[in-house]
């Protein structure tokens, strides 16, 4: 796998949790402005791989390179410093704030003083390009009618716009989302990629996705995992007409 085009790249991820192996030599390559989509059935080891490169969970073995360089696995406090934002499964967001608020503290990195002070007003001069960053990002989610409300006031698909609003406010190099379309409706759905696709021309994305539509609406690469190693990689078109994927998804032998 050369490593001198890409933004990201992981050699030989493996990760074991006590004596079950999780992640066998997982690899992973994403260039610049690319949208790689990670599918798979329930337990295959996406949110696993996607753990390992956000910090939460510490690599048996494998190696992870940034704009080419090596580097050590990263830490969850380090992740915007390195240009990397994530969206959680579960959203996240702090129900007794506002949707402003909740996507100002995203924008941390951009604070001299200390974020729920900076995030909330306590410094007039972070307090100010806190916002204004916050105002930008739900401009991009298309949210900025909803920045005055409770983040506990708000419907589920509308707190995944947050969410990815709050990643975004700290202007990654790669944004990585775990299952965007999670417990949404299908025209939420259809809303959710038409969203991804508008940031696709502004930075490069990284997702998790159970629902292969999703993936493949907006993927440039494709990588199916199954029990924790790397099944098939390809393009979208060409995942889409496997039928050892929809055997796999149907539950069929695939061998």
């Amino acid at each position: 796998m050369s490593t001198n085009n890409s933004l990201l790249a992981i050699s030989g991820l493996t990760v074991s949790f006590g004596g079950l192996r999780a992640l066998s030599d997982v690899a992973l390559e994403v260039k610049p402005g690319e949208v790689v989509g990670l599918i798979g059935p329930n337990g295959a080891g996406k949110t696993t791989a996607f753990n390992a490169i956000c910090g939460l969970v510490k690599p048996d073995s494998g190696e992870l390179f940034l704009d080419g360089h090596k580097h050590s696995w990263p830490q969850t406090d380090h992740l915007t410093e390195l240009g990397i934002a994530r969206t959680l499964q579960g959203v996240g967001l702090f129900g007794e704030l506002t949707v402003l608020e909740n996507v100002m503290i995203g924008a941390q990195k951009f604070s001299n003083s200390g974020l729920i002070s900076a995030a909330l007003g306590r410094t007039s001069k972070d307090e100010k390009v806190l916002r204004e960053r916050a105002q930008t990002a739900l401009e991009r989610v298309y949210a900025t009618g909803i920045a005055d409300r409770r983040a506990d006031t708000l419907s589920y698909p509308d707190t995944k716009r947050v969410a990815i609003a709050r990643a975004l406010v700290s202007e990654p190099k790669i944004l990585m989302l775990d299952e965007p379309a999670a417990g949404i409706s299908p025209t939420e759905r259809g809303r959710l990629v038409d969203l991804l696709k508008s940031l696709d021309k502004e930075m490069t994305l990284v997702l998790i996705e159970h629902d292969m539509a999703v993936a493949l609406a907006v993927a440039d690469e494709v990588i199916v995992m199954h029990d924790g190693t790397m099944f098939l990689h390809g393009s979208p078109d060409e995942v889409r007409s496997s039928s050892a994927v929809r055997d796999l998804y149907l539950g069929r032998s695939h061998e």
